[in-house]
């Protein structure tokens, strides 16, 4: 197969292969980013292998880098662009169901593309637009099947992420499952204990973000993985409650967004240490309690100026879209509203600070600084008080008499 057209980004890479190629060495793209040119899907990353050996690269290339020399990568700069590019490889037992033991650098394409995880990622593509198809990739793509190259119980033993991958592609693809592949990512997915929590989540957060997560899911829950990953074991009735509730295009617009989703179907107690389980940052933590936070307010009652003041438009407006997918009643319109009505949106922006009532009103550091700070704050919020300095001081003032 050829493809019509060459997309501008392996276009722009050519001169990399040419070199390669004057050289006297084979250099392909591989991977991924041939399987979105043969869809015609955007292309992301351009990933080159050869059979030269990494020091032969850097014999043809002036300006490289190291970025992974003992796996056979070196990253070639040529003008503003970046490309990594690998040398051909066979790799020995994998230790820890994730890493290689041993990588040896070989001639053979055939012999680099039979160790990939799946079919429809082991095509090569060479400078004249010809997909190189060793494994049947190209008939899976057709039929818009996942398929592991060679026996898929040895592609999942040696790296056990690569369960959590297909069930990704399944996700971004909306690709089924080979019977064998399938039967082997059951089998294998205990192993997944033994990842990092980290690629996991990775791989979990770009599932749920995909097309086609819905099927994802059902997959995920179908081949009981999900016991295996952390804090989701046993929770199958409240993963499809997740499916159940949501509308069937509705689409989540953050990562975020669909994490909070996913809590609250689990219906976590400790939002924070669940997240913690999962090795995310605290600013992904805050985030999703957030989104929580006003989704359950939004159970109760309309949001308010002070909603919108403390939480943010943008965070509100994702609630609204759950509850829109849930069937619930929902209302944009209002939080744009109130947003157009807040004089502030941060108490930055309040025109005076306390070390400046401090020096007006000879005031210490301490609790009630605070509490006039805060009233300040909330008064200009609610639209009772102007943000200036000299409506501020009239406040304060009263509030000094008062007390």
């Amino acid at each position: 197969m050829r493809l019509k057209t060459l997309p501008s980004e392996f276009q722009k890479a050519l001169p990399i292969l040419s070199r390669i190629k004057e050289a006297g060495y084979e250099a392909y793209f591989v991977g991924g980013s041939v399987r979105d040119a043969i869809l015609e899907r955007p292309i992301h990353d351009v990933d080159i292998a050869t059979s030269a050996y990494p020091e032969e690269i850097k014999k043809i290339f002036p300006r490289t880098v190291d970025v992974g020399i003992e796996h056979g990568t070196v990253l070639v700069l040529v003008d503003e662009e970046e490309y990594e590019i690998t040398t051909f490889r066979t790799e020995e037992a994998y230790v820890d169901f994730r890493r290689p033991s041993q990588v040896h650098f070989v001639r053979s394409l055939k012999e680099d593309l039979k160790r990939r995880d799946f079919t429809v990622n082991a095509f090569a593509l060479n400078n004249d637009s010809e997909v190189i198809d060793l494994f049947g990739g190209l008939l899976d793509l057709e039929k818009k099947t996942l398929r592991a190259v060679g026996d898929a119980k040895e592609r999942f033993n040696e790296d056990a992420l690569r369960i959590m991958r297909g069930l990704r592609f399944v996700s971004s693809l909306g690709f089924s499952i080979e019977e064998k592949t399938f039967s082997a990512m059951m089998a294998n997915a205990k192993l997944l204990e033994k990842i990092s929590v980290e690629r996991i989540f990775i791989e979990l957060d770009k599932l749920l973000m995909a097309p086609f997560w819905r099927k994802g899911l059902e997959q995920l829950l179908s081949s009981d993985v999900y016991h295996f990953l952390p804090e989701l074991k046993n929770s199958k009735e409240s993963l499809q409650l997740m499916l159940d509730e949501m509308t069937p295009s509705f689409q989540f617009e953050t990562s975020e967004q669909a994490w909070a989703d996913l809590v609250m179907s689990l219906q976590v107690k400790s939002i924070k240490n669940f997240l913690k389980k999962w090795k995310t940052s605290n600013d992904f933590q805050k985030a999703v309690e957030n989104l929580i936070a006003i989704y359950q307010i939004r159970l109760k009652r309309d949001v308010s100026r002070q909603d919108v003041y403390r939480f943010g438009k943008d965070t509100l407006y994702q609630v609204e879209s759950l509850r829109e997918a849930k069937s619930l009643t929902y209302d944009r319109e209002r939080i744009s509203n109130l947003d157009s009505e807040l004089t502030i949106h941060d108490k930055s922006e309040i025109v005076v600070n306390g070390r400046q009532l401090m020096a007006q009103y000879q005031l210490s550091p301490g609790p009630r600084l605070g509490r006039i700070l805060n009233d300040i704050e909330t008064e200009i919020v609610e639209g009772h008080l102007e943000n200036t300095q000299e409506e501020i001081f009239r406040f304060v003032e009263r509030r000094l008499v008062i007390e």
